[in-house]
């Protein structure tokens, strides 16, 4: 036997609306879960260095640190 409810001003029957929960549940997590663009770039600061140099050091160390930080991980 089934229910059947009003929605919208029509009669939809529970195992419908059972269904249609299950699936909007199921593709929210799967959006939720599935992680971010890994290919986009990072919003930084931009670098304020008083020299070429100093600016060459900056960036050299922040790729150090990216490369310490990515063998970490795995």
């Amino acid at each position: 036997m089934v229910q059947y409810f009003t929605v919208a001003g029509r009669q939809v029957g529970s195992h419908v609306l059972a269904m249609a929960t299950l699936g909007v549940t199921g593709v929210g997590a799967y959006l939720g879960l599935r992680g971010g663009d890994s290919g986009a770039e990072k919003n930084t600061p931009p670098i304020k260095a008083d020299s070429g140099e100093e600016e060459k050091f900056i960036r050299e160390f922040l790729a150090n640190v990216e490369k310490e930080e990515q063998k970490a991980k795995h």
